[in-house]
């Protein structure tokens, strides 16, 4: 059971990647186009990655959420937190969801230079 769990959180995790990719996340050098929101949902659902960007951005410590409840990695958080911040998402839910992720991998002891670059 636990070797499907952990084959289930990868499985997000390269979602994830495959998502960030074709967004343009890891063309010319990481530089990122601007992308809707909307181009964003649209990604995760031909992915099949049932996920309500929307609640999890609601929510007061969207981090928490997406540990607890949606079984991310540290790598599969670092990786929805890039997609999300180049998004045109509001700013402020951008700016609280990368300081709750940072806080959390810090404490974890997982240090992202990506995510710090974007302080």
């Amino acid at each position: 059971m636990e070797d499907y769990i952990i084959r289930e959180i990868d499985r997000i995790g390269e979602m994830l990647v495959q998502v960030a990719k074709r967004l343009g996340l890891f063309q010319d050098g990481g530089t990122a186009p601007d992308y809707t929101m909307a181009d964003v949902k649209a990604e995760f659902e031909k992915g099949k990655l049932e996920l309500d960007i929307d609640a999890v951005l609601a929510q007061n410590y969207p981090v928490l959420y997406l540990v607890e409840h949606e079984n991310l990695s540290e790598r599969s958080l670092e990786m929805f937190v890039d997609i999300v911040f180049h998004s045109d998402a509001d700013e402020s839910r951008k700016t609280a969801l990368l300081n709750d992720a940072i806080n959390y991998l810090d404490s974890k002891g997982y240090f992202s230079f990506r995510l710090h670059s974007f302080v």
